[in-house]
């Protein structure tokens, strides 16, 4: 894998100075965002979709990769579309759900539109992760949560536990400052995921000091929504959404 799988568009028509900052999950890489941002660029949007530190590569780079590295690359790309747009969106897929809602409590974002966003662990093993690194160095993969059959997002084989270890330091420090969350979230919520538990929700709408959250129920898609079933309905919906917050509607 190489960086040849970010994404980038300059936007065209109408649409040309609204930004979309897109972001994939862990262990992951852009294929699982690729179709959602192709459709956006489509639509006219400046769209950057970038690669995150630590990933497209090995499982072994990503267990040397501190948070800090992942949150600096999508903040990055945001920049570079606030600098040359004037409205700019960012969204994401499980933690990077997480790293657009921290992106969107640091900077004037107009909207934020995550799919399963996680801000919690299902598997209570990630608490000792901080021990656990030290004699044991990766678990069995989390990738292709994907209802669809023949599907892959391209995901890591395994995932390192001292990675695990760095993800719940993001989770910690992202639930702390939700409530500087302001901007309307559009939520897409598999009814089955086995990758991200229902207490990411349940911290998401304690914490969001967003007045505007909505939470779309997807009942045909597992955790990679963004390449399941109910992707068009992902692409259509935050259409409407990005269209319907920066007044092109």
């Amino acid at each position: 894998m190489s960086t040849v799988q970010q994404f980038r568009s300059d936007g065209h028509g109408s649409l040309a100075r609204v930004g979309v900052a897109v972001c994939h999950g862990f262990t992951g890489s852009p294929v699982s965002m690729r179709g959602w941002s192709e459709y956006l660029a489509g639509q006219g949007y400046a769209v950057s979709l970038p690669l995150l530190a630590g990933h497209g590569t090995t499982w072994q780079d990503l267990s040397r990769t501190p948070w800090t590295h992942w949150y600096r690359d999508f903040e990055a790309a945001y920049l570079e579309l606030a600098a040359r747009c004037d409205t700019v969106f960012v969204a994401g897929l499980s933690m990077g759900g997480a790293l657009a809602l921290r992106v969107a409590a640091l900077h004037p974002v107009a909207g934020i539109a995550v799919v399963n966003p996680g801000l919690t662990f299902s598997d209570k093993r990630a608490g000792y992760s901080g021990l656990l690194k030290h004699v044991l160095k990766s678990v069995p993969a989390i990738g292709d949560d994907i209802k669809m059959p023949g599907v892959t997002e391209g995901a890591y084989d395994r995932t390192p536990v001292a990675a695990v270890h760095e993800l719940s330091k993001l989770f910690t420090d992202t639930i702390s400052l939700l409530p500087r969350v302001t901007a309307p979230a559009l939520v897409f919520r598999s009814t089955e995921d086995h990758v991200v538990p229902e207490s990411s929700m349940d911290a998401l709408r304690a914490g969001l000091g967003s007045p505007e959250l909505e939470v779309v129920p997807l009942a045909n898609s597992y955790h990679v929504a963004t390449m399941d079933h109910d992707s068009p309905q992902i692409f259509a919906q935050s259409n409407e959404f990005f269209r319907r917050h920066c007044g092109a509607i």
